[in-house]
C-alpha cells in the first residue's frame, strides 16, 4: 500500500477524528498540508459560482434556511429562471475565473413535471458553455438521477447539514436516510458527489465529526465536501447563533482533509466575515475550491474582484475545468419511468420547537 493510498483505505474511528481535531493547530495544519499537496497541486485552487435557479418558497423547515416559506425573512419567491438567464449567468461567471456552476432550486424533491424538463434544458446550455455543472435540488430518484446525468450533469450536491443525531434538532420535515439515499441515487447514475456540512448550528464538535465519519465511509468518497459556515440570517431559527470561529473552520478544513486525502474540500458559505489571513489559512489546511460572485443563493459572499486580488496576493491559479474527472457526454434521455409510482420521502414529524416559534 502507497503513502497515497493508505488514508484513503483507512477505517476511521470517532475517536481517532476527535484526536486528530485537537491536536496543536501547528501540527494538525501541518499534517493536512502535507495530505494536500500528496493528492492536489497547492497552487490551483477551484473558483465555482452558485446560482439559485428557483428562489424562495421551499415547504421544509431547515432552521438555517431564509427560503423556507414558513419563515419571515425578507426572501422574494421567483419563478424557475429561463436558458437565457442561465446562460448568461453561467459566462459572466466564466468570464471571471469560475470553472463550475452550481444551480440551486428551493424544492424539497424533484418531480416528474415540466419544470425539470426545463432543468434539464439548463444543464445541457451549461454543459455547451464547457463548465462543469452542479446540481442541488432536493432528494431525486433514480430515473431522475439518471435523466440528469443523461442531460451532461457532472456534480450532485446533496449535504448531510451535520451527524444524523443532530440534524432533527434543525430539521423535521425529511429524514438523514433520504439524504443518502439520494446521494446513493446520484452516485449509480454516474454523476460525482458534492456533500457536507454547516458549522455553527449549536452542534457539538462530535457532530460535527460524526458526519465527516458518514461521508468518509461512504465508497467511494465523496469527491467534494463543501465545509459552510452558518450565515445567520435574520427571521430564521438560527438567527441569533454566535458566528464560529476561523480557527474551528480550519480544524474542520484539515480533519476533512486528512481522512478524504483525493476529495476537494470547498471553503463555502461564510466566507464573507472571513479575513484575507484566515482564507489562507484554509487553502494551507486543505481547502481547494471557493465561491465566488457577490451571493451564496440569498446570502453575501465576497465580491469576485476581490477573489482574484486575492489569489493574485498568494500566488493561486484557478482550476480548470474537468481537472479531475472527464467532461460528460450528452446521452438520449431515457426519459420519465411508463409507470408512475410516488415515491414516499419520509416525513419524520417530530417537533422542533425553535422551528416552530420562528413559523409562528
Amino acid at each position: 500500500m502507497t503513502a497515497k493510498t493508505e488514508a484513503i483505505d483507512q477505517i476511521w474511528s470517532l475517536e481517532a477524528l476527535r484526536t486528530l481535531y485537537a491536536s496543536p493547530l501547528m501540527d494538525l495544519v501541518f499534517q493536512a498540508a502535507t495530505v494536500h499537496r500528496a493528492h492536489h497541486d497547492p497552487n490551483e485552487v477551484q473558483m465555482s459560482s452558485l446560482l439559485s435557479i428557483k428562489t424562495g418558497g421551499c415547504p421544509e423547515d431547515c432552521g438555517y434556511c431564509p427560503q423556507a416559506a414558513r419563515y419571515h425573512t425578507d426572501i422574494e419567491e421567483n419563478a424557475l429562471m429561463t436558458v437565457e438567464q442561465v446562460r448568461t449567468a453561467a459566462e459572466r461567471a466564466k468570464g471571471l475565473g469560475s470553472s463550475r456552476l452550481c444551480m440551486g432550486a428551493a424544492w424539497r424533491n424533484v418531480r416528474d413535471d415540466a419544470e425539470f424538463e426545463q432543468v434539464l434544458d439548463l444543464v445541457r446550455t451549461v454543459n455547451g458553455l464547457d463548465m462543469e455543472v452542479c446540481a442541488t435540488l432536493g432528494m431525486l430518484t433514480p430515473n431522475q438521477a439518471e435523466r440528469l446525468a443523461a442531460a451532461g450533469l457532472y456534480a450532485y450536491n446533496h449535504n448531510l447539514d451535520s451527524s444524523e443525531e443532530y440534524y432533527k434538532e434543525v430539521i423535521s420535515t425529511r429524514g438523514y436516510q433520504d439524504r443518502l439515499d439520494t446521494i446513493d441515487n446520484a452516485r449509480r447514475a454516474g454523476l460525482t458527489v458534492c456533500s457536507g456540512g454547516i458549522l455553527g448550528m449549536g452542534e457539538s464538535v462530535d457532530d460535527r465529526l460524526k458526519m465527516l465519519l458518514t461521508l468518509a465511509s461512504l465508497r467511494p468518497q465523496p469527491e467534494s465536501v463543501p465545509i459552510n459556515a452558518l450565515v445567520a440570517v435574520e427571521g430564521t431559527p438560527l438567527e441569533d447563533q454566535q458566528p464560529v470561529s476561523i480557527f474551528e473552520m480550519v480544524r474542520m478544513i484539515a480533519v476533512t482533509r486528512i481522512v478524504m486525502p483525493k476529495t476537494t474540500v470547498r471553503l463555502s458559505a461564510g466566507r464573507n466575515t472571513m479575513s484575507p489571513e484566515g482564507q489562507a489559512l484554509c487553502f494551507l489546511a486543505g481547502a481547494g475550491s471557493i465561491f465566488a460572485g457577490d451571493k451564496l443563493l440569498t446570502t453575501p459572499n465576497p465580491d469576485a474582484f476581490a477573489d482574484l486580488e486575492l489569489f493574485q496576493q498568494l500566488g493561486l491559479r484557478p482550476t480548470a475545468p474537468y481537472a479531475k474527472g472527464e467532461k460528460p457526454s450528452l446521452k438520449a434521455d431515457p426519459g420519465p419511468p411508463e409507470t408512475k409510482t410516488k415515491i414516499k420521502w419520509s416525513r419524520p414529524g417530530h417537533t422542533i420547537e425553535r422551528n416552530e416559534a420562528k413559523r409562528k
